[in-house]
Parts: structure tokens; C-alpha cells; sequence
């Protein structure tokens, strides 16, 4: 079927009221935004949008569509004329079902009427539209209750869209609408489907990555530009900010002055305050990180307690009752996990400790905190932030430039 028209259906933010308009404006954006390049056009209600690709690859318009979030699915439509004989409708869903259907099928019509004022309800328009239809393709019979095959019909004022088909989106609300927050970024599993579902519900992110390059290898490092790069895709622009904090004189100090069991828990700590620094600094409303309950020691909820309590920003844990199956499937849909399970470790995971504490203590967590002069440390590295803007085409390799990242990254300008 030579189709002309894609159906886009926006999702939750069809619950909003007065607002909604702002929701809507701001789809509308991201959707021109990424079909740029394509020859398609936009129109839109307040409910619908309707992209024409009459000069367009339809695929790649349909691929492109499939990374905004806001969108609740879209469907390749045929349009007829809204006249109350219906002759139009049944010789379009005719000529639709002619030429993608093959086969004896179960058939039902579905119908959907948005003009009050047409002569007929929503069933009737069904029970008509399939009595016309079936005089012209034998091949399909009617079966309401487990149909082969649903002929779908949106009734508008001046155009009735007919479609076969609905392809899921994103859902969501359209990212951007709720504000900027910093993505705490490992070379993980979980942060990144953390950072695509932050923005599946409408946050844009900026990524915070703690590097302790010589500690760790410069590999770990490139894991994280990487992902970004799979991740940039879905963010407006299609490019995502890295923030490279350099944490070694930090590492280095907290393997001197604190017991094992208590150095992630103290590790985490100086991450959040870090986090909530930098937030304050480039304008970000919370902190967003891949923590699952129970997931590891520093994940139990007393240890989020204790390392929550150094900062009074929001913090984000989008995986916080996900399974690791439940992640990891999300990882694969985005592209992420093949890089993610590298053998490049990060620094919170170079030096993890045989026995470290499940149910820390806030007290003796600033007990061993008071042995080095944190506050310092912090403020210098957060001076010392390299900052690279990463999108869907970065293709770079640190390891050519130096073996720590502020070195190579000066290297790359």
C-alpha cells in the first residue's frame, strides 16, 4: 500500500489539562527535530498529529519516530472523506484491505467517532462500514470476539483515517518538559536504562561520570562516551552532555583514611555531595542514578539512608523495583548492554571490599569522613570538570590522546 499519512497517538500527557497545550508544542518539536531531513510534514490537534510522507522514506520516518518519548503509537494511515453515506470510507477500507490482507481472515471493524455531529455512533459506523466491505472482499468473515484482522476507523470532521496497524512508542511525556537532571553515569548496566527512562519521562539529562584515570583505565572511560552516544539519540538535539569529574586524589584518599567495609558508603557519599554540586552549577533540578533495591551492599536501604542523607536534592532511581532481567532487557532495546558488559571496570568497582557494610551507620560514616579534608578535595575537582558534548555520530578513541581523560580530552581539542 502506497500510504501518504502516519496517525501519531501522544501518550500520558493526554491527561493534562490546561497545560497540556505546552506538552503537545513541545512533541511537536521533538518530532520535527528528528524528521529533519526527511521531506515529511507535521500538522497537529490537540490529541493527534499527522505526518505526511508523501516525499518520504517511510521506514526511516517510522524509525525516527520511534525514539521520542511523548508518543503513545502511530499508525500508517489511508484518508477518506467524512460524508454520511460513508461511500468514501467503505471504498478506502475496501481498496486497504485489497492489498495488504491475503487469505481467509476473522474481521472486525472498530470504530471511533470524534465529530459528535455525524448521523451515526460508533457502532453503527462499524456495522456499516463492515456490511460494505464484505460485499466487496469474500475472503474475510466477521468474528467480533477473536478477529484475524481489525480494520480500525477514526471519524474526524473532514477526514476519516482507516489503518490496520498500530507500532508502539515510547510513551511518556516529551523529554525536556520536566526540567534538566544529572545523570550519575558508570560504565554499567544500569545507569544508562536509569538515564533512558529519566527521559522517558520527560527529564533532559546531562551526564555526570567520575573518572579516576590512572587508578582506572582510560577504557572505562571511553564505555561511558560510548553509551552516550546510544543514548543521544533519544534526547533533543540528539546530543547529551558528559561531565568528567576527576575523583583519583578523592579514591586515593578515601583507600588511606577509611576502614574497608565503610569505603563504598563513604565513596557514594562524596558522589552525591559531588552530584549536588554540580547540579547547582549547570542548572539541574535533581540527580538521577541506577540503584535497585538490594541490588548490591550499597543499595540496601539502610545504605541509602546513610548516603542519601549528605544531599536534600531530589534523587531519581527510575530501576528502583526492577529486576536485573527486567534491566537488562530494557539495555538490549537500547543498544547499551553490549558495551556495558566490557571488562573495563569504574571506580566504584575496582576496589570493592570482601565485606563491606550492608546497614552503614550515618555517625560512623562522618566519624571516618572527619579523618581527610573532604570539602577541599570536592570543591577542586568540581573546578577541574572536562566537559564533552556527545552525539549519535561521536566516534572517539581515548586511548590515541593519554592515559588520563582530562589529558586526552585536552588532546582532542
Amino acid at each position: 500500500m502506497n500510504y501518504k499519512k502516519i496517525l501519531v497517538r501522544y501518550g500520558d500527557l493526554t491527561l493534562k489539562g490546561r497545560n497540556k497545550k505546552v506538552f503537545v508544542r513541545q512533541i511537536v518539536n521533538l518530532v520535527e527535530e528528528k524528521l529533519e531531513g526527511t521531506n515529511a510534514t507535521i500538522s497537529y490537534t490537540h490529541d493527534r498529529m499527522y505526518v505526511d510522507i508523501t516525499n518520504s522514506n517511510q521506514d526511516e520516518v517510522i524509525s525516527r519516530l520511534k525514539l521520542v518519548s511523548g508518543i503513545h503509537s502511530f499508525s500508517l494511515v489511508v484518508e477518506a472523506e467524512t460524508k454520511d453515506d460513508l461511500e468514501d470510507v467503505i471504498y478506502k477500507a475496501t481498496s486497504l484491505i485489497n492489498e495488504e490482507i491475503r487469505g481467509e481472515k476473522r474481521f472486525k471493524v472498530e470504530s471511533k467517532r470524534t465529530y459528535k455531529a455525524f448521523p451515526y455512533n460508533s457502532i453503527e459506523i462499524s456495522q456499516l462500514v463492515a456490511k460494505g466491505v464484505l460485499k466487496s472482499c469474500k475472503n474475510l468473515h466477521v468474528d467480533v470476539h477473536n478477529p484475524e484482522v481489525v480494520l480500525s476507523v477514526e471519524l474526524q470532521e473532514e477526514h476519516t483515517y482507516l489503518y490496520l496497524t498500530e507500532i508502539q512508542g515510547l510513551g511518556g511525556f516529551p523529554v525536556g518538559i520536566a526540567g534538566k537532571g544529572i545523570l550519575m553515569l558508570s560504565g554499567g548496566i544500569d545507569s544508562p536504562v536509569a538515564g533512558f527512562l529519566a527521559m522517558k519521562q520527560g527529564i533532559e539529562i546531562e551526564c555526570l561520570h567520575f573518572e579516576s584515570t590512572p587508578l582506572t583505565s582510560i577504557e572505562s572511560a571511553q564505555k561511558v562516551i560510548d553509551l552516550v552516544a546510544k543514548m543521544a539519540k533519544y534526547a533533543p538535539g540528539s546530543k547529551i552532555k558528559i561531565h568528567f569529574l576527576p575523583f583519583k586524589d578523592i579514591h586515593q584518599k578515601l583507600l588511606e583514611c577509611v576502614p574497608e567495609s565503610y569505603n563504598i558508603t563513604i565513596m557514594r557519599r562524596m558522589m552525591y555531595r559531588i552530584a549536588h554540586k554540580v547540579a547547582e552549577k549547570y542548572g539541574a533540578l535533581c540527580l538521577i542514578n541506577g540503584e535497585s533495591v538490594g541490588q548490591v551492599a550499597s543499595q540496601t536501604l539502610g545504605s541509602m539512608v546513610t548516603i542519601n542523607s549528605v544531599t536534600n536534592m531530589p534523587v531519581l532511581r527510575p530501576l528502583v523495583t526492577y529486576d536485573k532481567n527486567d534491566i537488562i532487557k530494557i539495555s538490549k532495546m537500547i543498544d547499551t548492554y553490549d558495551i556495558s558488559i566490557k571488562p573495563f571496570a569504574d571506580c566504584c568497582t575496582v576496589y570493592v571490599p570482601k565485606s563491606p557494610a550492608i546497614n552503614p551507620l550515618i555517625k560512623k560514616a562522618e566519624e571516618y569522613e572527619a579523618r581527610f579534608d573532604y570539602e577541599t578535595l570536592i570543591n577542586e575537582a568540581v573546578e577541574n570538570i572536562s566537559t564533552l558534548v556527545v552525539t549519535p555520530s561521536t566516534n572517539i578513541d581515548l586511548s590515541l590522546f593519554g592515559f588520563e581523560v582530562k589529558e586526552a580530552l585536552a588532546n582532542l581539542k
